[in-house]
């Protein structure tokens, strides 16, 4: 019989990341029952690391047995009830997929659309949230199609104005970029596990403000999606551990592991190591004469390089040639910039001067004729 071996990449895409060597060894320790205390132990661990990365002292801290998707439709589905108005933020694909999934539990959906890779302003957002005056307002947080980082209090104060939710899609931030979902205002905020954070993908933390909760627990009917009902997972969490689904445990395994190398090296050490790598890319990528896709340095994502194809190049067959000749995965761009850019990402064991300079030489190489 073959032996299984899966190749070995060099994970500069979108994600998922780079996987320290630490996280496998934590997935290979012995799994436990779901309701055994060990486990609950674990959790509790995670909820309290958790906390630094978000930026937030919230009650509600936990993970979805699920990708960051899961966290998305958990976090539409228990803060949005038919009929009610949900107001998103458009600019790129995640945002176009939380208004799907909104439309799909019977909300009424109204948005704002700015071109794939601007964001929202503080007096856009300002003005369209009054005129609407929704239940709930949503947004991507850092758009992993376009490399776009919004300004999260352009969009809260103004929701916060009118007595609305606020929900903010951080999958491509958390764990790489400061959220501080407190100060910045956010009620709900979910992410994923496979990017910033560097372990596998399959679980979505998700945090929810006290006000959020009040919400939640003033719900007139039930959850339309049975799996991600908060007050059920809840249940099994804390209080009387009520059993829901079988855990992931290896995936909380993993989750510990990564957030245990992010406590030892700093929340904002952490942060602060991941712009300094992006600024390295962007130097790097100038000097070869490539532009970012993003053009005001303001609202790119530093984790998540957005970088023009050039006229004439084959974006495919770039990224073919990477993998086949260094071993290094991209991602390209799709929807309305399909062909149009390279996403790189430089993510946990990645975001270093190192990294940053040897993918834009291999990049550079693939791209000579």
């Amino acid at each position: 019989m073959p032996v299984f071996t899966p190749p070995r990449r060099l994970l500069f895409g979108p994600g998922p990341s780079q996987i320290p060597e630490r996280v496998y060894q934590a997935m290979s320790q012995p799994i436990v029952g779901h309701l055994d205390p060990f486990f609950f132990d674990t959790v509790e661990e995670i909820r309290k690391d958790l906390r630094a990365v978000f930026g937030t002292r919230n009650s509600f801290v936990h993970m979805l047995s699920g990708t960051g998707s899961s966290g998305m439709e958990a976090s539409i589905a228990n803060f949005i009830e038919p009929g009610q108005k949900l107001a998103v933020f458009v600019g790129g694909y995640f945002a176009e997929r939380m208004v799907e999934m909104g439309k799909r539990h019977g909300a009424h959906v109204v948005r704002f659309d700015k071109p794939w890779g601007e964001t929202a302003s503080a007096p856009e957002a300002a003005e369209f949230i009054e005129r609407e005056r929704p239940n709930v307002v949503a947004f991507v947080h850092a758009e992993t199609s376009t490399g776009a980082l919004q300004d999260p209090l352009s969009i809260t104060g103004p929701a916060q104005a009118v007595g609305a939710i606020t929900i903010a899609d951080c999958v491509t931030s958390l764990g790489a970029i400061a959220i501080n979902v407190d100060a910045s205002g956010i009620d709900v905020a979910f992410g994923a596990t496979q990017k910033g954070l560097s372990c596998p993908p399959g679980l979505s933390p998700i945090t929810v403000s006290d006000r959020g909760i009040e919400v939640l627990k003033a719900r007139k009917s039930p959850c339309s999606v049975w799996y991600l009902d908060l007050k059920l997972i809840l249940d099994y969490y804390e209080g009387g551990h009520r059993y829901h689904h079988t855990a992931p445990i290896t995936s909380f395994y993993a989750l510990r592991e990564g957030l245990a190398a992010v406590r030892e090296e700093g929340v904002e050490a952490r942060f602060t190591r991941h712009k300094q790598a992006h600024a390295v890319f962007v130097k790097r990528l100038e000097a070869i004469k490539l532009e970012m896709f993003i053009q005001d340095p303001a609202i790119r994502i530093p984790s998540i390089n957005t970088v023009r194809v050039q006229e004439g190049v084959d974006d495919v067959k770039t990224r073919k040639r990477l993998i086949n000749e260094f071993g290094i995965e991209i991602g390209g761009g799709f929807g309305p910039l399909a062909g149009k850019i390279f996403r790189i990402g430089l993510m946990g064991p990645f975001a270093n001067e190192e990294n940053a300079t040897m993918v834009v030489g291999a990049l550079a190489h693939c791209l000579r004729e």
